[in-house]
């Protein structure tokens, strides 16, 4: 599925009015929109955490005592 503008939208190359379209295929063009979004969510929120642990793990280096306290 590609992008929607006006009364058209684009899938797969092709072009369609949304007024031609099926109650049904509207439905899963929502669908498919809410998916998307919350895919694009989902994907923030993991840049986020992974931000977050990258701190976390710099944050314990340097909270680790130095090569005299490491046990062998």
């Amino acid at each position: 599925m590609s992008d929607a503008t006006g009364g058209n939208i684009t899938i797969d190359g092709k072009q369609y009015n949304l007024s031609s379209l099926s109650e049904e295929a509207r439905s899963q063009i929502t669908n498919l929109q809410v998916v998307d979004q919350k895919i694009a969510e989902a994907q923030q929120t993991l840049a986020i955490l992974q931000t977050a642990r990258a701190a976390y793990a710099r944050a314990l280096q340097a909270a680790l005592p130095g090569d005299e306290g490491v046990q062998q």
